[in-house]
């Protein structure tokens, strides 16, 4: 990981900037698609047919939707293969074990083979971008996309296809034939890179550090260390997810591309309600467009709106992953947002602002915990600890440990609020300015480069879903 995020940053990158430059403007979404196919190819070569497969599919749906508008039945009936095909390429490759595992678990006696499935890096970004394209062409809000080639662009475009932000094709559609590549939009877009590669490198990955070593200490870490270590990954989490939506917020501008905001401080939330309005802002739309909406929304009385509240979160854990406390975790989330419908945001909002914050902070933190065990026992060993069961002092190793990270912590936390951003927006119309751009630009890459070159931990938290 290590070694190829270096050749990323220092060979690809640069090599792939120059070839798009170069490249006359009609053929850039060509040299796209094909760098797009090579970056694919680099970790799992053979599941580049798979991105493919996925490509041709939601094409030809796109064109053939286009083509029988106007027979109802037959239009339907091809946008329902279509989706079928989708969801069950997403449902083969990320489900299958899960289903077979469950199955067992329930009915031991059917002693159904377990298929063990490698999971395509990305797959459950690219199969929502396709069906986002398959369903807006279906209602009639976009035209149909006759050009192949930028299709598969849209579908395959390397800064967001790992890790989001999920781009619906009706954001981008005019921008895949017309967009106009500027220098102001690509200076942005290496300081937004930068910013992103930041939070990953410098802050995520030494959260991660911190968090593995309290979380690998069992019993030893007390409660107060627990504490400090699931805040530790409450922090690793959003600074590795937004930072890799930064990286491809600028990586998309450098090609001309505006994608939209994935993340707006989620972490100064007031209520759980304002929180999933701030994180992965892109998956809640998509959710929002394509399944709250279209199931009623809010429009068919408090009931109903429950109902749909249910589905939408039940998905959305079950979208994050192919285990029970993924599931969990969206059942969770689901439940505070009905309870802050039904009453309790009324109360938030004619209460001092900190007391909001306290309660958003304190369930979302706890809701990671949730979300990383995938092992029931453990999560259950982990929250009876943050309470007490283990006592609640630390080791000496483990507070020595915590110590040394308090000043990274506090930083990490103040960086999650728009304090620095306000800050830099003063100052924005003073000569300083420029300075301060360059050297800050100069100095996170070199920081980056030396982190990367000297440890042996970088995960990419969001690469399994």
């Amino acid at each position: 990981m290590i070694f190829s995020s270096l050749i990323f940053l220092f060979m690809f990158l640069p090599i792939v900037l120059i070839l798009y430059y170069v490249t006359p403007r009609r053929f850039r979404n060509l040299t796209l698609f094909i760098v797009d196919l090579v970056f694919y190819s680099w970790g799992e070569p053979m599941l580049v047919i798979l991105m493919l497969v996925s490509i041709m599919i939601n094409y030809f749906a796109g064109v053939l939707l286009g083509a029988k508008r106007q027979k109802k039945k037959l239009s339907k009936l091809i946008f329902i293969v279509a989706i079928v095909l989708n969801l069950g390429l997403l449902g083969f490759f990320k489900y299958v074990g899960f289903i077979g595992e469950t199955l067992n678990f329930v009915l031991p006696f059917l002693n159904i083979p377990v298929l063990q499935v490698s999971l395509p890096i990305g797959i459950s970004f690219y199969t929502f971008q396709t069906m986002s394209y398959t369903i807006d062409v279906y209602r009639n809000t976009v035209k149909v996309q006759k050009n192949i080639i930028a299709f598969g662009t849209y579908v395959s475009l390397f800064p967001q296809l790992i890790a989001g932000p999920i781009v619906r094709y009706e954001d981008v559609a005019e921008q895949m034939m017309n967009r106009r590549e500027n220098l102001q939009q690509f200076t942005d877009g290496v300081k937004i890179f930068l910013v992103g590669l930041s939070k990953k490198i410098l802050i995520a990955n030494e959260m991660g550090s911190l968090w593995d070593a309290v979380r690998e200490s069992g019993a030893s870490s007390g409660a107060l260390g627990a504490w400090a270590g699931i805040i530790a990954y409450t922090l690793q989490i959003y600074f590795d997810f937004s930072g890799y939506s930064d990286m491809a917020i600028g990586l998309g501008k450098m090609f001309g591309f505006e994608f939209m905001k994935n993340f707006d401080y989620p972490y100064i939330s007031k209520s759980i309600t304002e929180f999933w309005r701030r994180w992965h802002i892109s998956l809640g739309t998509w959710f929002r467009e394509y399944v709250y909406i279209p199931l009623g929304g809010n429009r068919k009385g408090l009931a109903r709106q429950i109902i749909n509240i249910g589905v939408v979160w039940f998905l959305t854990g079950l979208w994050h992953g192919a285990s029970w406390n993924f599931i969990l975790w969206g059942v969770y989330f689901g439940i505070l947002l009905v309870i802050e419908k039904s009453f309790l945001l009324k109360l938030l909002k004619k209460s001092p602002a900190v007391i909001g914050h306290i309660y958003s902070m304190i369930l979302v933190v706890f809701g990671w915990v949730l979300f990383y065990f995938e092992d029931m026992g453990q999560m259950g060993t982990f929250i009876a600890r943050l309470f007490g069961s283990d006592g609640f002092m630390m080791s000496a190793d483990i507070q020595a440990r915590v110590i040394s990270y308090i000043p990274l912590l506090i930083l990490a936390a103040v960086v999650s609020t728009p304090l620095f951003t306000t800050l830099y927006h003063k100052i924005k119309s003073l000569p300083v300015k420029y300075v301060l751009d360059n050297s800050a630009c100069i100095g996170s890459l070199l920081l980056c480069t030396a982190s990367l070159v000297s440890s042996s931990y970088n995960p990419f938290l969001y690469f399994k879903f």
